[in-house]
């Protein structure tokens, strides 16, 4: 797909512009002097629109800026860092810690307008694309020329790939193809003073100097400005399949998870969903699509055709020998995203209960599965609060949400405050990590002393200050 066609897809799925009106405050009437066209709004309603992010923080900007191009990030940066003035760079505002709240003010800087895909070249392997081009949107131009873009993070139909890139988001099928790091080739990247620097390429493989496309990967806009990114790109596989699989205790259902790997299988993903979720999502899908059982179990496989019919067989042998009372097998494109609809569906029905949902992403090493699940049962019996677990059992990121009622007054917050503590100590305690795709942004930020310790979070706030020296760029988060 050449640059003239990519760029017509994107235009074609991007949403509506706002209507601005002129700003009134002295901040807002100066960086429509520094900045041509409408892209300045300091108008209440669109500031709240940009207050926050899926979390249940909420701060609001003085001005909101939508940059079209690096060189406005790179003028509102330089006017920025004259000035001491905070900025908190935000995608599609999908995250799930807050990590785009511009808890100290300032300008909120939007990059959903650079939503351009600059190119597609199978020939290379890659896509060059802007911050603001949505997810699924890119896996879509992508596969229209044979070709994939495996990260796949729930909310790919929402998120943004520069929001992607500040997380280094994952997904189910990070499993078998990595997370969003592994496919970031290159990024340009406006600093905290303005200057843009380049770094990686277009090249696969690129060891020339320190690894700076792996420092601002993940980096959660505290560093610098994505403004373009190359990706790396993979032949979309012939053909995919998968199993959905009952078992009547969670305990056989990780067994089995053990099991898929001693055998030799890579599974593309590997789902797990315990009893708690699976009563919610019967609840709102129907008991025909979820039978009776305490586990769900999800595997799905890719490859040429014959491969992927040849595993299928073999895993269904194995699910069967490890106890699943119930298994429907989906050998197609469309009934294995039936599959994922209902997956989808897990984290809605889990809203649908009525309690606020503390949605988690804890990692554990994989053989800790069992033994996590067993700790979020001592958990609720001991602080009150529901714990309904689900997720990426291949690598052991698994959504621990605690689910809690009326979480709005303070003595419920005190209380979900304190099973978060007893859970993240219990993670780290067990060798896990107490984020494997959000990030820490400002809900976990009370613990990050705990999981980094000190001479680790000496090191990265030296970082911090090399490259934002004013600390301008998303303050008030964990590095604070």
């Amino acid at each position: 797909m050449d640059s003239t066609s990519a760029t017509a897809f994107a235009e074609n799925i991007v949403p509506a512009r706002f209507s601005f009106v002129e700003p009134v405050s002295e901040l807002g009437r100066q960086l429509v002097a520094l900045l041509d066209g409408n892209k300045v709004c300091d108008v209440q309603e669109i500031c709240e629109t940009h207050a926050t992010d899926k979390w249940y923080a909420k701060a609001q900007p003085d001005v909101v800026v939508f940059a079209e191009s690096t060189e406005d990030v790179a003028k509102l940066m330089a006017y920025a860092h004259e000035h001491r003035i905070p900025v908190t760079t935000r995608g599609a505002g999908h995250g799930y810690v807050g990590g785009c709240v511009p808890n100290c003010g300032g300008i909120v800087l939007s990059l959903i307008r650079m939503n351009r895909i600059v190119e597609i070249h199978p020939e290379d392997g890659v896509a060059v694309v802007e911050p603001g081009v949505i997810t699924a949107h890119l896996q879509e131009a992508a596969r229209q020329i044979g070709w994939d873009y495996p990260p796949d993070p729930a909310s790919l139909k929402d998120c943004s790939l520069g929001g992607n890139i500040a997380t280094n988001a994952g997904g189910p099928r990070c499993l078998k193809y990595g997370v969003t790091r592994n496919y970031v080739l290159g990024l340009e990247v406006v600093l905290s003073n303005g200057r843009v620097v380049k770094c990686g390429g277009r090249v696969h493989k690129n060891k020339t100097g320190f690894d700076l496309v792996g420092l601002f990967t993940g980096s959660e806009g505290m560093l610098g400005v994505v403004t373009q990114a190359t990706l790396r790109l993979i032949p979309k596989p012939r053909a995919r399949a998968m199993l959905a699989a009952i078992f009547p205790e969670f305990e056989q259902a990780a067994a089995t998870v053990q099991e898929i790997f001693r055998q030799g299988h890579l599974p593309s993903a590997l789902e797990i969903t315990d009893s708690f979720t699976l009563a919610a999502a019967r609840k709102r899908l129907g008991d025909e699509l979820l039978p009776p059982g305490q586990a769900h179990l999800l595997v799905e496989t890719d490859g040429s055709p014959a491969a992927v019919q040849m595993e299928i067989d073999d895993l269904k042998r194995l699910l069967e020998r490890m106890g699943a009372t119930h298994m429907v097998p989906a050998m197609d494109e469309a009934s294995c995203e039936h599959f994922w609809k209902i997956r989808r569906e897990f984290s809605y029905s889990l809203r649908d209960t009525g309690l606020t949902k503390l949605n988690e992403d804890i990692v554990v090493p994989r053989s800790k599965l069992v033994e996590l699940v067993r700790f979020a049962r001592t958990l609720q019996e001991r602080t009150g609060i529901a714990v309904a677990c689900f997720g990426h059992a291949g690598d052991g990121n698994i959504h621990t949400n605690l689910m809690v009622a009326d979480y709005h007054l303070p003595h419920n917050r005190k209380l979900g405050d304190e099973a978060l503590d007893l859970l993240f100590t219990w993670v780290l305690e067990n060798g896990g990590a107490i984020t494997g795709e959000h990030g820490i942004g400002l809900a976990k930020k009370p613990w990050i002393h705990q999981a980094l310790g000190e001479t680790s979070l000496s090191l990265q706030r030296a970082l911090k200050r090399a490259t934002d020296p004013h600390g301008i760029l998303n303050p008030g988060k964990w590095l604070d």
